[in-house]
């Protein structure tokens, strides 16, 4: 199995769009994940500059509105968006943990459609906020509709559920069969990101995740599947510890971010 490293454009959201892309290649990433709505570029600029960089292109879909069927035409609306960058999947932040179990799964189930209609895969990601904010809700989705496939995120359950998961066996066993992506951040019971994953205070809560993060290569592996992508999602402040009075970063975040990335080609076994 071969693991292709994404890049997200959190920490230069206001950047050109070149200048991130220049700058994720001489980092040594192989792709990119970036919410689209926040680019300037047409789609067909957007697929030229990365084929120009000879990287491929994650597109996150941040669905909105004020009700599930205003959720329904954000995701359809934005996806259209992402087809013509020609993306390779695409990762999505859809539907809200305030609407109704069965509200949650006619969004879910318009993902689905649209993945099989199109050939482009939709993944919904486990995230606060979301209906996929906890492990616990998650598996309900899960059973009730098969097809639907994840991006792993765990560090948002270590939070929510204040502890490593090793309570919630059962729900991760389950989750990690249907994740197909890796949100490779860093959290703890008290918060969804570490201060530096370089810290060796911090060292047990890497350990955990790595943990996680292998249990979805071996799956993978044994699905037959012949690559997985990572994206290292160290964010900047507020997500990033900041000193009180000055608001100054704790470190810098692209510098973790590839830390990250090295640290994770050579701890995972594949």
């Amino acid at each position: 199995m071969k693991l292709i490293f994404g890049k997200s454009k959190w920490e230069m959201w206001d950047d050109p769009l070149e200048a991130f892309l220049e700058r994720v290649k001489t980092s040594g990433f192989e792709a990119t994940e970036i919410y689209l709505g926040s680019l300037r570029e047409s789609p067909s600029e957007i697929a030229r500059l990365h084929a120009s960089y000879g990287l491929r292109l994650i597109g996150q879909i941040l669905t909105q509105g004020q009700t599930y069927l205003d959720h329904i035409r954000s995701l359809e609306s934005q996806f259209e968006f992402a087809a013509q960058c020609e993306v390779t999947f695409v990762n999505s932040h859809a539907g809200r943990d305030i609407f109704a179990f069965e509200e949650n799964v006619q969004i879910f189930e318009r993902i689905i459609e649209m993945s099989q209609t199109s050939g482009i895969r939709i993944l919904v990601e486990t995230h606060r906020g979301r209906p996929t904010y906890s492990a616990i809700e998650t598996r309900k989705y899960l059973e009730a509709l098969p097809k639907l496939r994840l991006t792993a995120d765990v560090s948002h359950w270590m939070v929510v559920h204040e502890s490593g998961l090793d309570d919630q066996l059962a729900n991760i066993e389950l989750a990690i069969r249907r994740a197909d992506y890796i949100h490779a951040r860093v959290g703890y019971a008290e918060g969804p990101q570490i201060p530096d994953p370089r810290a060796p205070e911090w060292e047990y809560a890497v350990t955990r995740h790595l943990q996680l993060w292998q249990e979805i290569i071996d799956q993978q592996k044994r699905d037959g599947k012949e690559n997985l992508y990572l994206t290292p999602e160290f964010g900047p402040p507020d997500y990033m510890h900041t000193a009180p009075f000055t608001k100054q970063p704790a470190g810098d975040v692209w510098e973790q971010n590839v830390y990250m990335k090295n640290l994770l080609a050579n701890r995972l076994e594949l």
